[in-house]
Formats: structure tokens, sequence, C-alpha cells
């Protein structure tokens, strides 16, 4: 009998900020395409965010765009969206905005995975009091409450935190309403989480460190928050966590001061694997960890998926891999 096998990247063209889940056996993937992301030049589409669809997390399949585009006064830029299913609807997060300023959550909903999805016309959080919120992350608990992790701008530095992009949680009121009661995740405190030493930004110059891509999952009574931190575009970006006793924290990712424990770049094979979405293979046995890298010429971001293990020490990732690996 034939093993099956995968080899990195499972899908060769532009795919970051990949989210992935299951739906009446069917794997669905969502991510921000090269017109997404473009901070320049953006290509003014009709729909927005490219999908894909897969009977096995390895042959993946272009199924077309997710978003039909909201008001175009919102901006061109669109970036990581991610899916939840609630009660026969898909509901899809994410953020739209002008380059690296004024980006708002929104969400948009469907009766069918694949769309067209529509948005539903008003921001998850008030751009009047938070002019940068990106990464939106559904998470439902056991209970069957959803909450929604994001990411925005901090400027203070008490207590040793780092000015710059961090994570905060809020209650779900309805899929499409926040109680507007962010709660603080983390926040960066390592130089490896360093976006840029001197970004000019709201009118001052900040030592700037970034943690983005917020994505949780519950293991043992414990709340896991994965999330990506340092610069996109450098070797030093790469997937660690946050660990909490409840859903809306204290969260801690103590032991993470020398760099990423999950997810690390492997100079001269992959660089900067981050973004990183979590999904439970076809027999049920195992998580994977879905993920964006660089090839070595960085021409693009394209996804990539490795084993999740949970161990003493933490969740550790079998990857990132370049070669042949069995699933």
């Amino acid at each position: 009998m034939t093993v099956p096998t995968y080899t990195n990247p499972v899908y060769l063209e532009y795919f970051a900020d990949p989210f992935v889940w299951r739906h009446q056996d069917i794997y669905y993937a969502i991510g921000t395409g090269p017109a997404e992301a473009a901070v320049q030049g953006a290509e003014i589409w009709q729909q927005k965010f490219p999908l894909l669809r897969s009977p096995d997390l390895v042959h993946w399949q272009p199924a077309g765009s997710a978003l039909q585009r909201p008001d175009p006064a919102l901006g061109d830029n669109f970036w990581a969206p991610e899916v939840a299913y609630w009660e026969g609807v898909f509901y899809l997060y994410y953020s739209v905005g002008q380059g690296d300023k004024n980006h708002q959550l929104r969400v948009a909903i469907s009766s069918d995975p694949l769309g067209p999805y529509q948005d539903v016309g008003e921001p998850l959080v008030d751009p009047k009091t938070c002019s940068f919120a990106i990464d939106p992350s559904p998470f439902q608990d056991d209970d069957g409450q959803w909450y929604l992790f994001y990411a925005q701008d901090f400027l203070d530095t008490d207590k040793g935190v780092r000015a710059g992009t961090a994570l905060v949680v809020d209650r779900l009121l309805t899929m499409t309403t926040l109680a507007r009661e962010p709660k603080v995740v983390l926040r960066a405190q390592h130089d490896w989480q360093r976006f840029l030493s001197d970004r000019a930004m709201y009118g001052g110059v900040y030592d700037w460190h970034t943690l983005e891509g917020p994505c949780v999952r519950k293991h043992d009574n414990r709340y896991y928050c994965f999330y990506s931190g340092g610069r996109w575009e450098t070797e030093n970006y790469g997937v660690d966590y946050g660990v909490a006793e409840r859903v809306l924290g204290p969260y801690s990712d103590d032991g993470n001061e020398t760099g990423p424990r999950v997810l690390r770049s492997v100079l001269g094979n992959v660089l900067g694997p981050g973004h990183n979405s979590i999904v439970t293979s076809p027999n049920g046995q195992a998580d994977y960890v879905i993920y964006h890298a660089w090839d070595n010429q960085m021409q693009a971001r394209r996804m990539c998926i490795d084993l999740l293990s949970w161990t003493a020490e933490g969740p550790r990732c079998q990857g990132p891999t370049w070669t042949p690996q069995i699933i």
C-alpha cells in the first residue's frame, strides 16, 4: 500500500495568511491573495480573498473568490480572512484599509462555504477609537460562547512591554456584534518580535514590535493562543503561543525570550513561516498547523502544512518542512 505523503508548499500560488476549516468532510482554505496584500497598485477586483478546496489537506484546487467587495471608500487592502460556521450560516471575518493605516474589522455572511459573502455593513470595532485592527480570529468555547481574537496597536511601554501591534480578545454578543470590551491577551516583550526599530507612527517614532495572526486552540482544559511575531518579510518572523486557564486570560508566553517556539525560519530552506491556523487531520487523529512561508527568493508566501505535537513543554510543530512528509 502506498503511504500518502506531501511536500511543502502544498499550494504553489501566492496564498498568505491561510485559514483552513472542514465542513462536511471537505477542507476549505481562504487567504490573502497578491491583489489583497499589495500596498501599492492593488487591483480593484469586485471579489476578494481566494478560496481553495481539498479532500485531504494535500491536494488543493482553486474555488473562486469569497467576498463581494464592500464600499470602495473602506480601502483597497483586504487582509487575513477567517471563517466561522454557526447555525447554518458562514461568517467571514477580515480587515480592510489602505496600506498599514486605518484598517478596520468587518464581517460578511453566506449560506455557502464558497460564498459569495456579503458584508453586513458595520465595523466590528469602532474605527474612531481604534484606527488599526487586523487579523480577526473567531473562537467558540465549550459552552457555545463565541469570542473574537484580533490585533491592534498600543503605544505605551509600561512594565516592560514594547510599543507596537499586539493581541486582544472580545466577546461576541452575536456573530456580527462585539461587546466592545476588549481585554489584552499578549504584548511584545522581546527583541525577536521587533518590526522596525525607528518606525514613524501616530505622529511619533517608535521602536515598533508586532504580535499578530492569533489562532486559539483549547487543549487539556487550557487555552493556547498561537500568534506570529516580528516582521513578516524577515527571517525572525515565526510562530509562538501564550497559554491561559480561562479564555479571557490572563495569558503568558514565558519561555520565548530567544525566539518563537512553534515555527521559525530554517535558513536556506524556509523563510518567515507564520500566520497559522490549526485543523484536524482527515482521520481525526492529529492536528496540523497551516501556515504560509516564503521561498528562498521571497517571490511569494505560499501555504504549507505540518504536524502539531502537544508535548510536555507545550505545543511544537514538526516543521517547517520542505522534504516529503507522511500525512
